[in-house]
């Protein structure tokens, strides 16, 4: 996802918003919905962009900070590894008249930072995050829509399904472990839905295959491609440079990368994103 930056000389640091934990749903086996509530986001706004997301901050085990907590006097005045970990999840859903911000968490046992919290956190417990950003939205003037990513991309589709044109055509793929991790989805537009089993399968292997074999439709698409990093690649390739749909017309990124956690993906997106960019963008 791309990050918020501001002047260019100095970058200002976000503020940060405090919230409180509502409720707690397992949605599936690897997937749970965290609600967020309080006082906090009274000043919160989104829903311009089906892919909102915020950057929950987690302090590393056994460091406080003094309060008000202003991260620019962390950044200043504390080592690097005392800095909160920041990790990234799309805004599942936003209810401004409840002041309910909704994020999914993909969780794999003990792995990572923001799975294990979201498996044990409770009601009432406390979390500190950055944004909304975000820049996709379903756009009227497109034809039809394809949606394609993993786990990791399904909050930003199905808040994309949920908000398309009243009656607009659509082709969503999804790919996650099995089917135990398939979720119901709701969509105003004529949406068809495709979930993709990978079982041992590397990340992304049925999803490319799928979106190749599509028969697409006449006119003009608009994609959101999002997920682990290899496959986006090929999709981006596949959408890019073998179809020639407009770079305008999509919405592509890699979200993760396997054998990376957030902080070292984000510290070599820009390169890798280059990277590919220039070697796609030599004459075949």
């Amino acid at each position: 996802m791309a990050e918020a930056r501001t002047g260019t000389r100095n970058r200002r640091t976000p503020r940060t918003k405090l919230a409180r934990v509502s409720r707690v749903e397992r949605l599936t086996p690897h997937m749970t919905r965290v609600v967020l509530g309080g006082d906090g986001l009274a000043e919160f706004t989104a829903g311009e962009f089906t892919d909102h997301y915020v950057k929950l901050l987690f302090p590393p085990e056994g460091v406080t900070y003094p309060e008000p907590f202003d991260m620019q006097r962390i950044r200043t005045e504390l080592p690097r590894e005392q800095w909160p970990r920041m990790r990234t999840y799309t805004v599942r859903r936003w209810d401004a008249d409840t002041r309910e911000l909704t994020v999914d968490v993909v969780h794999h046992g003990d792995e990572g930072i923001a799975g294990p919290w979201a498996a044990g956190v409770g009601p009432g417990d406390e979390i500190r995050f950055m944004g909304p950003g975000g820049a996709y939205a379903p756009s009227p003037d497109a034809d039809w829509h394809l949606l394609a990513g993993d786990e990791s991309a399904l909050p930003a589709i199905a808040a994309t399904l949920e908000n398309l044109p009243t009656g607009a055509r659509a082709y969503a793929f999804i790919e996650v472990r099995g089917p135990e991790e398939e979720q119901k989805l709701e969509s105003s537009g004529d949406a068809t839905i495709n979930w993709l089993h990978r079982g041992g399968a590397p990340v992304g292997t049925a999803l490319v295959r799928a979106v190749t074999d599509l028969d697409f439709p006449p006119g003009t698409v608009q994609a959101f491609v999002h997920g682990e990093a290899a496959f986006v690649k090929e999709l981006r390739r596949l959408l890019l440079v073998e179809r020639g749909i407009p770079r305008d017309q999509v919405s592509i990124s890699g979200y993760w990368r396997t054998g990376h956690d957030e902080d070292r993906w984000q510290a070599t997106k820009q390169d890798w994103n280059r990277e590919v960019e220039a070697e796609q963008d030599q004459p075949s």
